[in-house]
């Protein structure tokens, strides 16, 4: 079971819609509203579509893992999946969702997997929530395009994701 946590973050000129789902086993233990700061600071800071929407879920290891089964064919566990819904972001031969009527940009689906969070938390030793929005920042950049496929990309991403973390840490 999920309970949601809709927010619209307004602006003179930012209006975003940030959905967290958070499974049951899960809630109390999140702070959404956190999250939700962390996900808008991410999307500015890329200058994405002030208009946009984002969906977050905050899930089980077994959640994540018929996830990433089902749709990248992976039967593995995972800490992060994004499932992008921006025409022409994505993998090559996806394919393209038709645009919604609203006009506004769904940029699709960020799920972290809670258990895998704590547990790298653990390993780099620091706060899971330090562990989470670099989680959640990786994701926004999967769904705004980037990869770390090679080398060269994986370094533009990692460094990208650093940046964003930074000015999270700072509260910018």
């Amino acid at each position: 079971m999920f309970e949601g946590s809709p927010a619209l973050c307004y602006d003179d000129w930012w209006k975003v819609e940030i959905n967290v789902l958070v499974e049951e086993d899960f809630q109390g233990q999140v702070d959404v509203g956190w999250l939700q700061r962390v996900a808008e600071q991410a999307l500015v800071a890329q200058g994405a579509d002030p208009r946009s929407e984002l969906g977050l879920v905050i899930a089980g290891e077994e959640t994540v893992r018929e996830l990433n089964q089902r749709y990248l064919g992976r039967d593995e566990p995972t800490d992060v999946l994004a499932f992008g819904l921006l025409p022409g972001v994505g993998e090559e031969g996806a394919l393209p969702f038709v645009p919604p009527p609203d006009g506004i940009p769904h940029l699709g689906e960020v799920i972290i997997s809670y258990p895998q969070a704590l547990a790298q938390a653990r390993e780099q030793r620091h706060s899971v929530e330090r562990e989470m929005a670099i989680l959640l920042i990786h994701g926004i950049l999967h769904l705004l395009g980037y990869d770390h496929d090679t080398p060269e990309l994986e370094e533009v991403m990692r460094t990208r994701e650093k940046e964003i973390l930074e000015q999270v840490e700072r509260g910018d």
